[in-house]
């Protein structure tokens, strides 16, 4: 399919639909308990991995949507800003898909058993490993914290454009943007 000039209603919603996860997941996980050995999932844990692999479902259907429906990037912009944000989204798709995988292998690593929202179960690996949880749990928070920072960095370059430039990047991904 060739490049167009504007976001797609897919796109929008796709991004969209992230933006609102992300913002439910994020106070989720901060506001559970600790989690200690012998544990197993309760509610609030239930919700914080059926959001994950929401997330992540979400996040797959958005790449390969940017892979087979690509936008010019926006024509007015100098080209360090073209390739910035050009990299700073394969991060964050990135980020993304890592903090999700690794959530998914902390509960897998832990012997859990998930399901989306107690309705769908959700294929877990069977391995209890105390020394591959510690590691996971590791790279998931360090994973969950660079990407706060790479979506604070795309918030505030998003709102740099909205205030400063007065340029239509930001318009491009509005869902009531008229192109």
């Amino acid at each position: 399919m060739s490049p167009v000039l504007q976001y797609g209603m897919t796109a929008k919603i796709l991004h969209w639909m992230i933006v609102g996860l992300l913002a439910v997941q994020y106070p989720l996980g901060w506001l559970m308990p600790d989690i200690h050995r012998g544990m197993q999932p309760g509610v609030g844990m239930t919700l914080h991995i059926s959001i994950g692999l929401l997330i992540l479902a979400v996040i797959a259907a958005r790449l390969i949507w940017r892979i087979t429906h690509p936008v010019i990037p926006e024509s007015s912009l100098p080209q360090w800003q073209r390739l910035t944000s050009e990299l700073l989204h394969w991060m964050l798709y990135i980020m993304i898909l890592l903090t999700a995988v690794s959530g998914w292998l902390f509960a897998s690593f832990r012997g859990w058993s998930a399901s989306l929202f107690y309705l769908l179960p959700f294929p877990m690996l069977t391995s209890e490993d105390a020394q591959a949880v510690k590691t996971i749990d590791g790279l998931h928070q360090a994973a969950e914290w660079l990407l706060l920072g790479l979506v604070s960095v795309h918030v505030i370059a998003a709102l740099i454009h909205l205030f400063y430039y007065r340029d239509r990047v930001m318009a491009r991904m509005l869902i009531t943007n008229k192109h």
